[in-house]
């Protein structure tokens, strides 16, 4: 099973090494490495140029944001599964992959797989909040529960059957295509309890006030787009889950 790992980056020369480091250090060895590059002007393209040889795919131009990027990668990929790995973030072990095609292979009836994450502050490394998943269910869903998108792998047919990442939902696009797949088509997904990303805090919804209004405006929109019950109530409960992560 030929897994396909999309990285998207836009000047990234601080973190973007330690990425791609992280996924060619993994031991399952049928990797698809595409990198997405939003045509960067910083050191960025000189890092790509390194491991050049290793990449599968490349490309580098100006985009409508990340989740136009990660599309653009999706359209290219060729593996039975597709994950994302951002830029700034890395994998959390050696075996992530391992662990994931395991599961694919044992159970084909599953669609996708996830697992856990760890926000980390961007310099030290430190543990910030802990995400913590669970084996999701339809109820979980409909109270604002979600997976940790960074750690969720997907059959690549999927895409082409029930869309990719709407574009007008802006950083909240993730949200609608999980809701998408896992509530409106009730599609397969499988926990893994293992930590799987250590995922780098201050990204473009979590950075500023304005970044943190829109995306409750698209995780609202999301929800209803969805047909979740209770859309304002799912909202709040969301919102408040997160206050969990720090405490673990």
């Amino acid at each position: 099973m030929k897994i396909s790992v999309i990285t998207v980056v836009f000047n990234g020369e601080l973190f973007l090494e330690a990425c791609i480091q992280s996924v060619f250090e993994q031991t399952y060895p049928n990797v698809e490495y595409i990198v997405i590059d939003g045509g960067s002007t910083d050191r960025t393209l000189a890092i790509i140029d390194l491991y050049s040889e290793k990449i599968d795919y490349f490309i580098s131009e100006k985009d409508r944001g990340l989740y136009d990027a990660i599309n653009k990668g999706i359209k290219e990929a060729t593996g039975e599964v597709i994950g994302i790995l951002n830029g700034d973030d890395v994998f959390a072990g050696k075996d992530i992959l391992q662990a994931i095609a395991e599961k694919f292979i044992m159970d084909p009836t599953i669609d996708g797989v996830y697992g856990d994450l760890n926000y980390v502050h961007p310099y030290s490394g430190r543990i910030i909040r802990k995400w913590k998943s669970k084996q999701a269910r339809f109820v979980d869903l409909e109270k604002g529960w979600m997976p940790a998108h960074p750690t969720l792998y997907l059959k690549r047919k999927l895409f082409a059957k029930y869309g990719t990442y709407a574009l007008d939902l802006g950083t909240t696009a993730d949200y609608d295509l999980i809701l998408r797949f896992l509530y409106k088509y009730k599609l397969k997904a499988v926990y893994i309890a293992k930590l799987m990303v250590n995922m780098r805090l201050g990204g473009v919804s979590n950075g500023s006030l304005k970044g943190v209004l829109n995306a409750v405006c698209g995780d609202f929109v999301a929800l209803r787009r969805n047909g979740i019950p209770l859309p304002l109530f799912a909202l709040i409960r969301k919102k408040l889950g997160k206050l969990s992560q720090f405490l673990r």
